[in-house]
């Protein structure tokens, strides 16, 4: 025992001097917050981004390899909310959809630190980045298109502006650079032009990634987890709507893609056309051919391949995922009336994404972002996936 007054505590009490034992806090919460939790900065640097490609099936393939970039130059990623392009009805402007709407945060941390760009703005930023101090990155050929050919645009047209105009970012200062790709052959490039005691911020005007996706960085989407929302939602639509087994088809068959697809016809367009390394393989060397029933299938081609697999796995109901024209009643007529054809074309689009990967049977595009969403979620769950065109597609590499 220790006697009373004696202003010693006992040794087994021993805890490190305050200020110390705060940090060692601080730290702790940094690595493992959960999003009630107060953030503390990570001294190891953050990215940002704007997920400014395409819709999103291309801004999931960006976000994958944005996630891989991150980890290996051992930043946290802030995490950019979706967006989605509503200037066909109200509010007929671009709308932000937090990740977590959709997804959940947590499983990506078993990855990779990451924090949503909302908590970044909210409780990092006015402290650590705030304006008059964010610094902009960018390559020198995107400078080329700034009045001074300095200046990366970070902000320049839609869906830059409205993107960081939705946290008040503004940049203050540009750094260019060249010689360098977001390849993983570069991290070491990246860690030596870009440290983060120097440069705690990376903010790029873009994803750090290629389109497509990967080969290595496909598995990655088995951390994202779709959120109790999205399931509940999901499943309802599942349970209230459709027949057991059923088959899901992706039909991307709209006019802007009709146009992509006369590529192919014209020659300019080759094996390696958008998302098609899915299918026809990510050696450009050994490719198989890309043809038209794998990028635009006619009714022909859709009524052909879902006879095929409604008749594998004894469908009862075929759920029509579309841009356009769902064919409902044409292949209604085609099974005679004895299958239950639905298409829900929901607000949310990734509704769809949900009840395709739930699919007994799922029947893509394989040209298509969209499709290359399901296609790797299925496989990470062992689930059957074909494509028009294509009922037995080659096994990638990294098949999970």
């Amino acid at each position: 025992m220790v006697a009373p007054g004696s202003g010693r505590r006992p040794a087994a009490m021993a805890v490190p001097p305050a200020p110390l034992f705060l940090v060692l806090l601080l730290l702790l919460a940094g690595t493992a917050a959960g999003d009630g939790e107060t953030l503390a900065w990570d001294e190891a640097g953050y990215l940002l981004y704007c997920p400014c490609m395409g819709r999103f099936g291309n801004q999931a393939e960006h976000f994958l390899g944005a996630l891989a970039f991150a980890r290996a130059l051992n930043r946290t990623l802030a995490v950019p909310p979706w967006i989605e392009y509503r200037h066909h009805r109200p509010p007929y402007t671009n709308l932000h959809v937090p990740y977590s709407e959709l997804f959940k945060l947590e499983p990506l941390r078993r990855y990779h630190r990451v924090v949503s760009l909302e908590r970044f703005m909210e409780q990092l930023a006015p402290r650590h980045w705030p304006p008059g101090s964010r610094v902009a990155y960018c390559f020198e050929a995107a400078a080329q298109r700034s009045a001074d050919k300095s200046t990366c645009p970070m902000k320049d047209g839609n869906p830059f502006g409205p993107f960081w105009d939705q946290f008040q970012v503004d940049f203050d200062k540009s750094e260019l650079f060249k010689g360098i790709s977001f390849s993983p052959a570069y991290k070491d490039l990246w860690i030596q032009r870009f440290p983060a005691s120097e440069h705690p911020v990376l903010a790029l005007p873009g994803a750090p990634a290629q389109f497509p996706v990967l080969e290595e960085h496909r598995p990655l989407q088995k951390y994202m987890k779709w959120s109790d929302a999205m399931v509940e939602k999901g499943e309802s639509y599942i349970q209230s709507l459709l027949l057991q087994p059923y088959v899901g088809i992706h039909l991307r068959i709209g006019s802007d893609w009709k146009n992509a697809c006369n590529m192919l016809k014209d020659g300019t367009a080759g094996p390696h056309f958008m998302a098609s390394p899915q299918c026809v393989g990510y050696d450009r060397s050994a490719a198989v051919p890309l043809t038209m029933d794998m990028c635009l299938p006619d009714l022909r081609e859709i009524k052909r391949a879902l006879k095929l697999w409604v008749a594998k796995i004894e469908a009862k109901s075929v759920y029509i995922a579309t841009d356009s024209e769902p064919y409902t009643t044409e292949i209604q007529q085609f099974f005679q009336g004895k299958l239950k054809v639905v298409s829900l074309q929901p607000e949310v689009p990734q509704i769809d994404l949900y009840i395709l990967g739930q699919s007994d049977h799922f029947i893509g595009n394989c040209v298509s972002s969209f499709t290359a969403f399901v296609k790797r979620e299925r496989d990470i769950h062992g689930k059957p996936s074909s494509f028009f065109g294509m009922d037995h597609p080659p096994r990638l590499r990294d098949e999970f």
